[in-house]
Order: C-alpha cells, then sequence, then structure tokens
C-alpha cells in the first residue's frame, strides 16, 4: 500500500468521535421504537433484507461530521454509496445488525474506517446499547474501551467456537446452512449473531475463536477486520483465499488456523 502521510492515531480519533456520536442517535432512536414509536422500514435486495429511516439518519450524521472534520476525503457508505478516493476513503456502516435493531435485540452497531488503497488503517465499532467502543489503528493493537485485546489460544478443533451468518437468498442460506451442519460435528458450537462487524470484534476479544461468513459488503469488515487483526487473528479478506469462497471473510485465532480452515473446507465451505 502506497504512503500517503496518513496519521493512523488521529484517523482512530475521528472514526472513535464520529462512529460514537452516530451511536447515541441510533440508540436514542431505539429506545423510542421500543417504547412504540414508529420507525419506517424498506427493504432492498430481499424481503429479509431491510433498511430503516434510522439506517440513513445515522449515515446522514457520519457523513456531515465527516466533512467537517475531514473534508478532503471520500466517503464510501452501505446507505448512500460512494467511490474510494486517491487519499483516506471512510467506509461505513450506519447500522450494522439492523435485524436485531427492529426485533430488539441490543448486538449491532455503528462501523467507522479509514482506508487507502482499499487497506483499513484505523476504524472505531460503537455498540449503541452497551457504549461499548472497539478501535484499532495499523500497528498499534486493538482496544475495548481503551482495554488492550487478544486473540484466544484454543488447542483443538473441537474446543473452537465459531461465529457465522447467512445471506439473504434463500438458495445461498440453504448451502449455508449445509455447512454449518457438517461444520458443527468438528468443533465446540457455532453462534450466528446478526452483526459481522461485532463478530469480527468478538474474535479480537476471545469471545469467538474464530468467524467465517461469505457475501459481506466492504463496509461490514472494514473496521472489524482491523481490530481482529491488531488482536492477533489471521485474517482473509474477500477474495484473497478462494480456496473459501471467492467472498469469503475469514478471522481466527492463530493457534487452530490450519486445522480449521482444513476443516472448512471439508465442510464444504468452498461451494457456498
Amino acid at each position: 500500500m502506497a504512503d500517503v502521510g496518513v496519521d493512523e492515531t488521529l484517523l482512530k480519533g475521528v472514526a472513535e468521535r464520529v462512529a460514537g456520536e452516530a451511536a447515541e442517535l441510533v440508540h436514542e432512536a431505539w429506545t423510542g421504537m421500543n417504547a412504540g414509536r414508529e420507525v419506517r422500514v424498506d427493504t432492498k435486495s430481499a424481503d429479509t433484507d431491510v433498511v430503516t429511516a434510522v439506517d440513513h439518519e445515522s449515515e446522514r450524521l457520519v457523513r456531515a461530521r465527516l466533512a467537517e472534520l475531514r473534508p478532503d476525503d471520500a466517503v464510501l457508505g452501505e446507505e448512500g454509496g460512494g467511490i474510494a478516493g486517491d487519499g483516506v476513503t471512510w467506509v461505513v456502516d450506519p447500522i450494522d445488525g439492523t435485524v436485531n435493531f427492529l426485533y430488539g435485540l441490543p448486538w449491532f452497531a455503528v462501523s467507522v474506517a479509514a482506508q487507502v488503497g482499499g487497506v483499513s488503517v484505523a476504524g472505531a465499532v460503537v455498540e449503541p446499547v452497551s457504549g461499548r467502543r472497539w478501535t484499532a489503528a495499523r500497528g498499534q493493537g486493538a482496544f475495548l474501551d481503551g482495554r488492550p485485546l487478544s486473540v484466544n489460544t484454543p488447542s483443538r478443533l473441537d474446543l473452537t467456537l465459531v461465529g457465522t451468518g447467512f445471506a439473504y437468498k434463500v438458495e445461498r442460506r440453504t448451502k449455508q446452512a449445509g455447512f454449518v451442519a457438517e461444520l458443527a460435528t468438528r468443533v465446540r458450537d457455532v453462534r450466528r449473531n446478526g452483526a459481522a462487524s461485532l463478530d469480527l470484534c468478538a474474535v479480537a476479544a476471545g469471545w469467538l475463536d474464530a468467524y467465517v461468513e461469505h457475501g459481506l459488503g466492504h463496509w461490514d469488515w472494514a473496521a472489524g477486520a482491523l481490530i481482529a487483526a491488531e488482536a492477533g487473528a489471521q485474517v482473509s479478506l474477500p477474495g484473497e483465499d478462494t480456496e473459501l469462497g471467492p467472498d469469503a471473510t475469514f478471522a481466527v485465532a492463530p493457534s487452530i488456523a490450519a486445522p480449521l480452515r482444513e476443516a472448512l473446507i471439508e465442510s464444504g465451505v468452498g461451494a457456498i
């Protein structure tokens, strides 16, 4: 990656600040929704793929604040689109885990990452309900509310806890169900939490030993994958390990990386 003279520490601070402000907006809306206030809901790729008015409001806030703090940078958002710039590009997921948000489940987050040349150099994932703040900058480690993070060191495949997720399209979900059924016989257990950014952060914290999912958007992994990597995880992004599938994201504790990757392939991960 070309060195464009970025200050990763400064960018991490901007990411945390902006994500935190958006998380406050999302939390207020979530609290109101749970008290009976209506939230407008639309669909995208399928009837189960939802977007709310709060997603749009959150992204508008992030874009407005970045325009004030970093006016020369590009922004790529899940709802508002955009293209990468020549310098710093901010990759934004205004609510990762929208279905959880709608159901009242507190496992969702605002994710903001700074990238240069398509590579994440700083990022923050902020949980609106708990207030937890996950942060990282390239070469500086990963943190949860200022506490350094480190991945687990599982010694055996059958003691490995793996996170995953499912696509919105029925055809792909069917393949994923078969894969998970096979994988579950080889590992401790499988979790499906519904927010990719937080699953990647969970690997960083040792709450999961590994995470694998297909079809993620750029905004889903931009901050979380950096946080996992800076906590010591081995991370492969879409297109980097085709045996796992051309659009697979994989983060894993190094101690179990080789046998788990083999188990994933034998369980049919590459055919999803």
